[in-house]
């Protein structure tokens, strides 16, 4: 039986403590992403993967830079966005990011590549409406023919064309560093099944029991290919779900504005998207997940809400020591 992969994932949303309404410097709040990361290695996580949003308060815009910061200070560490807003990116630069990190890290660096569904950052970025996803799978194409040739001429509806390029660094792995596809639809799923990609579902406040079939599908088009989900958890001794509430309460307000103003039933997001509880009550429901979704990637994000660094610190090193060594 081989242990789950389990990466912490960061999406670094900006808000204030409920408790008490303090807001941290947006500084303060990026450094203390990088601390975590360097925690989570010392917990024996496989990795990390690094969200990039933009115009919101989730406030991570760049997360190479921040895995460059990590790649400094690790040196087991996976090195993953989580995600790379890929049709809103010139390919070629991503690729020579993604290989000057592969190359700083000594081979650690990773990308989960995903279209985004976000009007705003579109028309920013200059994506004309009904264009994203031929965009994606354009610039998805070009990504991974940049990563493993070294000689590449492209002529295409959105990058413009290339003659004989060659991106440098050239990535330290071969035959190029692991991009998963994030999706949670059977287009993009299938088109990680035919690019023979790994794939990792979306992360969100729902039930991630609804991906089911495009996993169903994923796997009977690449039974090889692997499967990565991300949960929402929080673990500890004791009174894990008081100590949550709050935290949780203000991120689903602020992540799902869809739920309106109203009260947020966050027992019941406890008892199904997200994972919450002592120890043995997270392992518990993380290999059960694993088992019903047949995935062997889990992606744990702690930082949500507001919460203190100190708490989100504990919480990765209790999850390390006493869920970690029993996830299967």
């Amino acid at each position: 039986m081989t242990r789950m992969d389990v990466y912490l994932l960061i999406l670094g949303d900006h808000l204030p403590n409920p408790c008490t309404g303090q807001e941290v410097p947006q500084a303060d709040r990026l450094r203390a992403m990088v601390e975590q990361a360097v925690v989570a290695e010392e917990a024996g996580f496989a990795g990390v993967a690094i969200g990039e949003h933009h115009f919101t308060r989730y406030i991570v815009s760049a997360p190479e830079l921040l895995l460059a910061a990590v790649a400094a200070r690790t040196s087991t560490l996976r090195l993953s966005t989580g995600v790379t807003l890929l049709a809103h990116r010139d390919p070629v630069l991503v690729a020579e990011a993604l290989a000057t990190l592969d190359v700083l890290s000594n081979g650690r660096a990773e990308l989960i590549v995903a279209r985004g569904v976000d009007q705003q950052t579109d028309a920013a970025f200059g994506v004309q409406p009904g264009e994203l996803r031929a965009r994606f799978e354009e610039h998805l194409r070009l990504l991974l023919k940049l990563l493993e040739e070294p000689s590449v001429s492209w002529d295409g509806r959105f990058r413009g064309q290339l003659s004989d390029v060659t991106t440098t660094p050239r990535p330290v792995q071969t035959p190029r560093p692991t991009v998963w596809i994030g999706s949670g639809s059977a287009v993009s799923a299938d088109l990680g099944a035919e690019l023979e990609m790994p794939l990792m579902l979306p992360s969100t406040l729902r039930d991630p029991s609804i991906y089911l079939e495009v996993v169903q599908r994923y796997r009977e088009r690449f039974p090889a290919g692997r499967v990565g989900v991300p949960s929402h958890v929080f673990v500890a001794r004791e009174d894990a779900r008081e100590r949550w509430r709050p935290h949780l309460a203000e991120y689903a307000r602020f992540a799902d504005p869809w739920r309106g103003d109203g009260d947020i039933d966050v027992d019941a997001i406890m008892d199904g998207a997200a994972v919450c509880g002592t120890p043995d009550e997270v392992v518990a429901r993380l290999n059960e997940l694993a088992e019903h979704l047949s995935i062997d990637t889990h992606l744990v994000m702690v930082d949500i809400g507001g919460m203190p660094h100190e708490s989100v610190v504990e919480t990765i090193r209790l999850f390390g020591a006493e869920v970690l060594p029993k996830l299967v």
